[in-house]
């Protein structure tokens, strides 16, 4: 566990994400705000604007607790638990990823409540962040 930061989008760990030597993407780290955990299965999937460029759908995957999770698959994971303590990385598909600089980056996601019918909480949690972000890569 590390101490997190208040705001939504946290700091440390805004980088570029290699695998086999590529450049396959970026990674912006988030926190729960909720002050309950969430299981995936509750989650709902994030877009994430970067300058004004707006990524969605199968470009985002999550990881969470270390499990890698695929947008599409959140409402079928009912064995993942987002630790209200912990940080889940929001993983952005982009070939090169991006270039060293300052970049406007905004996170919103959405969840269901345990206790409220779907029909009732829908948009209800929905939770936005906006940061101004540097990467150093």
């Amino acid at each position: 566990m590390r101490l997190l930061e208040q705001e939504l989008i946290q700091l440390r760990g805004f980088r570029n994400v290699i695998e086999s030597g590529k450049i396959i993407g970026f990674q912006i780290p988030v926190r729960l705000t909720y002050y309950r955990g969430l299981w995936a299965s509750m989650l709902r999937p994030a877009t994430v604007t970067i300058n004004g460029e707006i990524y969605s759908e199968k470009q985002i995957y999550w990881t969470i607790d270390g499990k890698k999770i695929e947008q599409d698959d959140l409402e079928t994971d009912v064995n993942t638990h987002w630790n209200s303590r912990d940080v889940a990385l929001l993983t952005i598909r982009k070939e090169g990823g991006l270039e060293p600089g300052l970049y406007q980056v905004e996170v919103v996601y959405d969840f269901s409540s345990s206790y409220l019918p779907p029909a009732i909480d829908t948009g209800m949690f929905n939770t936005k962040g906006k940061r101004k972000m540097v990467l150093v890569q």
